[in-house]
This record gives C-alpha cells, structure tokens and sequence, in this order.
C-alpha cells in the first residue's frame, strides 16, 4: 500500500482483510444467503434501480453486491487515486477497465444467474469484492451482528444456499416461518 501515497494516506496502518470478518459472537459477516429453488414458474421483474458500489477509502464498499438478472451493476471511483476495476465472471463477459478519480461509474449488466463473481483492482491487489447474480429477489447478505432475513417469500419449503468467499457454499431445506442458520468451519 505504501506504493499508493493516496491509499496509504487514508490507511496508514495498513488495511484489514474482509475475507473473514467475524463477530464477537462468532458469526460471520457477508455471507450471501439466497433461495436456489424459487416459486416454479414465477418470473420476477428487474429492479429498475442499479446497484452500486463505490471505490471509496482504497476499498470497495460493499465487499459483497446482490443483483437480479439483467439488473444494472454500476462501480464508481471515489478516490483521488486511479483504479482498475476487473470483472471476472465464468458465465458472463469479463471486462477490465480504467477508472481515473471522479470518472462515470462502470455499468454492466449479466444475462445469466452466477453465484461468485470476483471483482477486483488491479491496481491496488487487497481490494477486491463479490458480486452475485440470481434469477429472484429473494436473498440477503449477512450483516453486521451476523443475521439475515429473507422477506417476502411465499409459504412453502425451499432450497437455501448460504455462499462464502472463504468457506464455500451449505444447502438447507427450510419451511417459510421456521429459523434456520448455517454453521461454517474452516
């Protein structure tokens, strides 16, 4: 980081990794948990509002973005530094691009569901962030204590997979109005 006088000026210590954040209470921060199996037949609209996420700080923030199919993904730079945003789907096209300080955010949109998408700088190696596409709205990401709530799902029972940059993926089956967690182990 010492490279970067911008970074290193917002850092100075350095920055945290936010490959495993974990609460006082032991449970995990930015876990995607999401329906796999959604309503059969149910078609659900694109979200006409983007998702965004900025390079702000050297660091992308959030480190984890949710977004439907065909839904638009924006990054925007922040800083006063120039970034590399570098998107590397397995199902969609991957794009590398510039981004100087101030520039238009970076839009892309994906045509297929893809759990996992890396995005990265490469610029500046320590940031990096996951992007995940699906095909419903049902999903939340784990956050600061730790939960997650899915809303809006109708009663029936499902298959829930919770996604891990590190510890990988769980499956579950859940009944709509029971709790359920997962348990991660390295």
């Amino acid at each position: 980081m010492e490279a970067n006088p911008a970074c290193s000026k917002i850092h100075p210590d350095g920055v945290t990794s936010q490959e495993v954040v974990l609460n006082p209470d032991n449970t995990l921060q930015n876990v995607l948990v999401y329906v796999k199996s959604a309503v059969v037949g149910k078609q659900f609209p694109t979200p006409a509002e983007a998702v965004r996420v900025d390079q702000k700080g050297c660091m992308f923030e959030p480190h984890v973005a949710v977004l439907m199919v065909n839904q638009k993904f924006e990054v925007a730079n922040s800083d006063p530094t120039n970034h590399n945003v570098h998107g590397m789907p397995e199902v969609s096209p991957e794009w590398n691009v510039s981004q100087p300080p101030q520039a238009p955010p970076k839009s892309t949109q994906f045509a297929k569901p893809e759990v996992g998408i890396v995005v990265m700088c490469n610029i500046h190696p320590w940031m990096r962030l996951y992007a995940h596409v699906l095909s419903n709205p049902y999903y939340a990401v784990t956050g600061a204590d730790g939960s997650f709530t899915i809303k809006g799902l109708p009663p029936g029972t499902y298959t829930v997979e919770a996604w891990h940059e590190k510890f990988g993926s769980q499956e579950k089956k859940i009944r709509v109005g029971s709790k359920s967690d997962f348990t991660f182990t390295e």
